[in-house]
């Protein structure tokens, strides 16, 4: 007797694309969900856009002056070097789940992977790209 809807009483050989329809079925339920959830949502919500509402503010604070001034590059090179030495902590994670099994060999790489941040982080640093003043 199956208790599970996606139960299967024989084994599953692994490479077969049956294997994946429990997966296509969450994402489809998913995607009909929030679908349906913004649906209901704009549908059934109140709709009163009064001069409030309509105006500009920021963080509750009224807009002074004109949105489209330039703002200093360092801003954006800051936030890309934080999107880049942020990413490189997702790498580790593979390294720590298998560290046994990867031995002195994984070690190596990971040491010589963590040089390279190391000399770029160095070489950023050398540039000035993260010193504020202009």
């Amino acid at each position: 007797m199956n208790l599970f809807l996606l139960q299967v009483s024989t084994p599953v050989v692994a490479n077969t694309s049956a294997n994946y329809i429990p997966i296509a079925l969450q994402l489809i339920f998913a995607a009909l969900f929030v679908a349906g959830t913004l649906g209901i949502a704009n549908f059934l919500g109140p709709r009163r856009n009064t001069s409030d509402k309509l105006a500009t503010f920021e963080s509750g604070i009224e807009s002074v002056g004109n949105a489209r001034q330039p703002m200093a590059i360092k801003y954006f090179l800051v936030a890309i070097l934080f999107v880049l030495f942020d990413v490189e902590v997702i790498f580790f994670y593979p390294y720590a789940v298998n560290f046994k099994e990867l031995g002195w060999h994984g070690l190596g790489a990971v040491l010589m992977f963590v040089a390279f941040f190391i000399l770029g982080f160095i070489y950023i640093i050398k540039k000035g790209a993260l010193t504020w003043e202009d």
